[in-house]
């Protein structure tokens, strides 16, 4: 099974706030989170996914989504390059 590491990123007062995640189903989960379904945090807001990174295990999934998540610099350089 394949798990993909994601980062979203949505509008608040002219200001971008992102969401690290991970999952096996892209198109299900971001439909969570348009749809207040997802993690609290992205409840109430329109979501855009904006860099995905596939692997090949769970486990390798979510320590790479945790180090994105703990890393800011990280986030911030990719949501330069794709914004």
């Amino acid at each position: 099974m394949t798990f993909f590491v994601y980062l979203i990123i949505s509008k608040k007062k002219d200001k971008l706030i992102s969401y690290v995640g991970y999952t096996n189903n892209l198109h299900k989960r971001i439909e969570k989170h348009n749809s207040s379904k997802g993690a609290k945090f992205t409840r109430g807001k329109k979501w855009k996914i904006i860099y995905t990174k596939k692997f090949l295990s769970k486990s390798k999934a979510m320590k790479y989504e945790y180090k994105l998540k703990k890393n800011r610099k990280d986030r911030l350089s990719i949501i330069k390059q794709m914004i």
